[in-house]
């Protein structure tokens, strides 16, 4: 009989949606907000505050000003803690959908720069 896939991490989730945005691993800020979450290994389905829990982590990341990366990250991970289903998706679908899901078409320009310069229209 087979066995169920072990749940989705909230770290699994943060670990693709960085890889996602930084795929370079050049970004420190990603790299700060990855620790942030290095030991959260509840499955990303049982979280209930998880939009509360990004935005301090975001804070933490973010220490001089608003980073779109960083902002993209936090996006993408909570279009993928929706959507487990398309965490091996194409990196720039997703990321065209979470900045479509995260500002409803409408990412601030700094966002839309950085997705402009991997050919990303939202």
């Amino acid at each position: 009989m087979p066995t169920d896939p072990p749940p989705i991490t909230l770290f699994d989730v943060v670990k693709r949606a960085v890889e996602i945005v930084d795929p370079t691993d050049s970004d420190p800020r990603l790299d700060r907000l990855l620790i942030q979450f290095e030991d959260a290994d509840e499955p990303v389905t049982a979280i209930e505050n998880l939009e509360e829990r990004l935005a301090i982590a975001e804070e933490g990341a973010n220490v001089e000003v608003e980073d779109p990366a960083v902002s993209m990250a936090v996006a993408t991970i909570l279009y993928l803690a929706h959507r487990r289903d398309e965490l091996g998706d194409e990196p720039s679908k997703i990321l065209r959908l979470a900045a479509r899901a995260e500002w409803k078409g409408d990412p601030p320009y700094r966002v839309r720069d950085l997705l402009g310069q991997r050919g990303i229209e939202v």
